[in-house]
């Protein structure tokens, strides 16, 4: 009879479900797990986190939000313009809208956009003057990109990594616009004359004019800027081809060394130690040798090791014989 009793009880207890949780209790929850997953770096599970609070909450707005910059940060950006489009309430947005246009490289739609953010936040707006000099980079307004750029690290906090990169933009934006000044016509004039004349007809091939440049520069002995030997890079490589030198043979590299990194052998390795510059004594040690053995011999024997401790004041004996001045030397026994 007990044992039916007891039968009854467990399987009541494992009958029991457990309350399902709220709405409200559900999305504390996500909305703890998205915030961990943001700050451990977890993009990719904070993206499915949102889709979870999106599918309980479909108008949460902090959700839409996360999930959009999240986009971005992964360069998803046709999903980032996907979610834009399926928001009803996309007003608020319209920055990010065009960051995602201008990294699809859709500089005309970004454009028209950031006018529109333009005249909503002002031109002082840091965002749009960041977003404003990328895009004059990319269209070739490099004197744009400079004045921009120039504003930006004015007001930039130089402790900063904002600082950092506006000066490396600027810095790009000044070697680009030097080289569509100056340095193009600078370039134009290492070239020899029967080529510079044919250049107006169009006839003359890429790998010619990046042949006859570096000749014309090795002739005169100047350098083309380095936005010239930038672009040209890719064509020479395809031209002149650069063999590296090849590795050494595995079978003639001695087991555990490293080529590159292992130190080279001595190169006294077959001469006598005895006669090496380094100094190393050769040779057996005579009995009861003494110091006069270590201190003369002028190698790294064991009775010069006691004489250097005796004189830092640990001890001068040795037990190893010849270790300073306290070991004596044996005589015959008398009769």
């Amino acid at each position: 009879m007990s044992t039916t009793r007891g039968k009854t009880e467990k399987t009541g207890r494992r009958g029991k479900a457990k309350p399902e949780a709220s709405t409200a209790e559900r999305l504390r929850r996500l909305f703890t797990s998205l915030c961990a997953q943001i700050d451990g770096g977890h993009f990719a599970n904070a993206i499915k986190t949102c889709d979870k609070i999106l599918r309980l909450a479909p108008a949460d707005a902090d959700a839409h939000k996360t999930k959009l910059f999240l986009l971005l940060q992964t360069e998803q950006y046709d999903a980032a313009l996907a979610l834009l489009a399926d928001d009803d309430d996309g007003h608020g947005h319209e920055f990010e809208h065009a960051y995602a246009l201008y990294r699809l490289q859709r500089e005309e739609e970004a454009t028209a956009l950031l006018d529109q953010v333009t005249r909503q936040r002002g031109e002082d707006d840091r965002g749009v003057m960041h977003l404003r000099a990328q895009m004059a980079y990319r269209t070739g307004s490099y004197s744009q990109a400079v004045d921009l750029y120039t504003q930006l690290l004015d007001s930039a906090e130089p402790t900063t990594d904002e600082h950092q990169d506006i000066h490396t933009n600027l810095y790009a934006s000044q070697l680009s616009l030097e080289f569509t000044t100056t340095g193009f016509v600078r370039a134009l004039g290492m070239l020899p004359k029967d080529l510079s004349a044919s250049l107006g007809s169009g006839s003359v091939p890429v790998s010619a004019l990046v042949h006859a440049s570096g000749a014309g520069a090795g002739a005169r002995g100047a350098r083309a800027p380095r936005a010239a030997a930038a672009s040209a890079a890719p064509h020479a490589s395809h031209d002149t081809p650069t063999h590296a030198p090849k590795p050494p043979r595995r079978s003639r590299v001695p087991r555990g060394v490293v080529p590159g990194l292992s130190p080279p052998p001595d190169p006294e390795r077959w001469v006598k130690k005895s006669e090496r510059s380094a100094g190393v004594g050769g040779g057996r040690r005579r009995r009861g040798g003494g110091a006069g053995a270590g201190a003369g011999g002028g190698g790294a024997t064991q009775g010069s090791v006691g004489v250097g401790v005796g004189a830092e004041g640990v001890g001068s004996s040795s037990t190893t014989g010849g270790g300073g001045g306290g070991a004596k030397a044996k005589g015959r026994k008398r009769k």
